[in-house]
């Protein structure tokens, strides 16, 4: 802190205190003029309400004055008096440092028993998966959700249902989540009309058996080809690109048919963080593990 805005912190916490202590003071010592009825002369209703003066009560005194002195010796000990330290030297850092070092003591032998191990032999351990959970809700909720369900405005995906837009396996969740993933599907809006995107879109609706427009679908078809490269032929995606499988009826963006033509015309573009540098490879793991149990539930 700066010489200048310690001298204001001081100047504002010395005026305060003044403040209070002086109308501590003087609330003790007023004499307020009163009536012969030992009222103040105020009166309500046409004469029927009468303001009475009264003493202070001894509790709000002692509750006051012991409230003025906890406040002097609060800045006495800690800080709060422009860069005054505080007799104890306390700071939030120093206190943060301590709880993340005690931290670390607690988890390092929960870290040292998964290192190295398979996602799948982590997700076996009760342990584990507790502190996976609290790691997921920390780190991944903001977009999954804390019940890992997903959310269909940001294109976070339902980490609960099976459905792998990288792969499901333990490998696979686990670099998903150490190294990220980036996913982009072009717009076609430029290159199709929007009656080649209407049929493209009833098409694609069919693979999964919803209901679409069969004619549509029928003209559709041909143009599949131009998505075909990235989702297969028959339309199972590929989980080395990330390209969905849209014949499952689990859709990222939405299945209905404006959803679907939306897609196509405008495309999409995904983007989930790297966490390496943030969780390293044993909390990251322990989040995959969680994550990997999720969508295997045991009842």
């Amino acid at each position: 802190m700066t010489g200048f805005w310690s001298t204001w912190v001081v100047v504002l916490v010395v005026i305060n205190l003044g403040i209070t202590a002086f109308l501590f003071l003087w609330g003790l010592r007023v004499d307020i003029p009163t009536q012969p009825d030992g009222t103040s002369g105020h009166v309500w209703a046409h004469g029927v309400l009468r303001e009475g003066v009264r003493r202070l009560p001894t509790w709000w005194v002692v509750l006051s004055a012991g409230s003025l002195i906890a406040g002097i010796v609060y800045l006495a000990l800690y800080p709060g008096f422009g860069a005054f330290a505080g007799r104890f030297g306390w700071t939030s850092a120093s206190e943060l440092a301590q709880d993340q070092q005690a931290n670390r003591r607690l988890e390092a032998p929960l870290l040292e028993r998964v290192r190295g191990k398979p996602v799948e032999t982590i997700a076996a351990d009760p342990a584990a998966l507790r502190v996976g959970q609290v790691l997921f809700v920390e780190n991944c909720a903001a977009c999954h959700g804390r019940e890992a369900r997903g959310n269909q405005a940001l294109g976070a995906p339902d980490l609960t249902d099976r459905d792998w837009l990288y792969g499901g396996d333990g490998k696979s969740i686990l670099t998903s989540i150490m190294e990220g993933r980036q996913g982009a599907m072009p717009p076609f809006g430029g290159a199709k009309s929007e009656q080649e995107i209407r049929d493209l879109a009833n098409y694609v609706l069919s693979l999964s058996g919803r209901a679409h427009d069969s004619l549509r679908a029928h003209f559709g078809k041909p143009a599949f080809s131009a998505c075909a490269a990235c989702h297969g032929a028959d339309g199972k995606g590929n989980s080395t690109l990330g390209a969905p499988n849209l014949t499952d009826g689990v859709w990222l963006h939405g299945g209905g048919i404006e959803d679907i033509i939306e897609t196509i015309r405008r495309g999409r573009n995904g983007a989930m963080p790297a966490f390496r540098s943030r969780l390293g490879e044993e909390k990251a793991s322990l989040v995959a593990a969680w994550v990997y149990a999720q969508s295997r539930p045991t009842r």
